[in-house]
């Protein structure tokens, strides 16, 4: 018998159901408080998304060791004094019929805030491309804290009530500078072949399970290839993702590109007409056909008719959306109700305001 997919199912990723197949992409708000708590600012911004209807909710990145914050208005999750916050958070969220998973990440030099008050980690001690902060090169000791830290917020997490956890491997972070060439120059066993650059995500992953068990959501957001000279190609993405699959991983959400990319970026301005949307579809695809683990598709998603071909014509599961949500946080919700007009959203790239990450048009 045909089974026929559609973009309103309800799934499963491990233990959470899912009443569609939208997801919220993990947006920088820049609206929690200095030491990265909640505001009611950002608590209604979840808020509106969960009575938008949007199935998954990432939230934006959450650091996980107090004195690595990449950026303002980051929310934190480096101690245990954001759990009882967090509880309400999911509750609320939980409340309107939306799942919550919080991102968790180690910014590195991919940012130019405090850069001259704090330490900044990277494999090895070479300026990033595009903001030319030159890391301090990781020690095997330093690792391993890196490693305990995830876990850490892992577990913080599943205390506060997140229905799982999405480790951010992407768009020139650190994890993703380990996967690059350029960035990781290390002699050891965290660099060289694939293999070993790839050695430290899958330690965070095993030490995330380890903390929070099988039945608890683990994903992953990874370049599908960073669009740079030597930088990730897409055969080693293949392997990572290939790899993580075989340990367990739950979800993997394909993106690409870092700041340095410009154009080739995860967040291209001008998505004004069907054949620009999507523009990791190709590579997500690949990978879908290739692992057991759901795969979830974003950058450029604007029109229901796109998603809707996707999923019937590849192994794509999941689609994720974070700049049309900023513009239309109940976009979810009109599409439902069969407003099938494309999304708002214009992608004007003025999202990142001094008041917050918000709709330009809508200030």
């Amino acid at each position: 018998m045909l089974i026929v997919r559609t973009l309103f199912d309800k799934t499963m990723i491990n233990k959470i159901e899912l009443k569609n197949r939208f997801i919220r992409s993990s947006t920088w708000e820049n609206m929690a408080d200095e030491k990265g708590h909640l505001t009611d600012k950002l608590f209604k911004v979840y808020k509106d998304l969960a009575k938008g209807q949007v199935g998954l909710i990432l939230t934006g990145y959450a650091f996980i060791m107090q004195n690595e914050q990449p950026n303002p208005g980051m929310m934190g999750i480096y101690n245990d004094s954001f759990i009882d916050e967090y509880k309400k958070l999911t509750d609320m969220v939980h409340s309107y019929g939306s799942k919550i998973v919080l991102q968790i990440a180690y910014g590195g030099t991919q940012t130019k805030y405090n850069t001259d008050k704090r330490i900044i980690w990277g494999p090895s001690a070479v300026p990033e491309m595009e903001t030319g902060v030159v890391a301090k090169e990781m020690s095997k000791k330093d690792i391993k804290a890196l490693i305990k830290a995830f876990g850490d917020a892992a577990a913080r997490a599943k205390a506060s009530g997140f229905d799982g956890v999405q480790i951010h491997a992407a768009h020139g972070y650190l994890l993703s500078q380990f996967l690059n060439p350029y960035h990781n120059q290390r002699n050891d066993e965290y660099g060289g072949r694939i293999e070993n650059r790839a050695r430290i995500i899958f330690e965070v992953y095993d030490e995330i399970r380890r903390r929070v068990g099988n039945d608890y959501a683990v994903l992953i957001k990874i370049n599908c290839q960073d669009f740079v000279e030597k930088g990730l190609t897409f055969k080693e993405s293949m392997y990572v993702c290939k790899e993580l699959d075989k340990k367990g991983i739950d979800a993997i959400e394909v993106s690409g590109g870092t700041w340095a990319a410009k154009e080739l970026g995860f967040s291209r301005p001008n998505i004004n007409s069907p054949d620009k949307e999507a523009y990791f579809k190709s590579y997500a695809a690949q990978i879908a056909k290739e692992i057991k683990a759901p795969v979830i598709l974003v950058g450029g998603l604007r029109s229901i008719e796109t998603m809707e071909c996707i999923l019937a014509e590849t192994a794509i599961d999941y689609f994720a959306l974070s700049r049309p949500l900023i513009a239309e946080p109940d976009l979810i919700k009109r599409w439902y109700g069969w407003d099938r007009t494309k999304a708002k959203c214009v992608s004007c790239n003025r999202c990142r305001t001094s008041e917050g990450t918000m709709c330009f048009f809508k200030r």
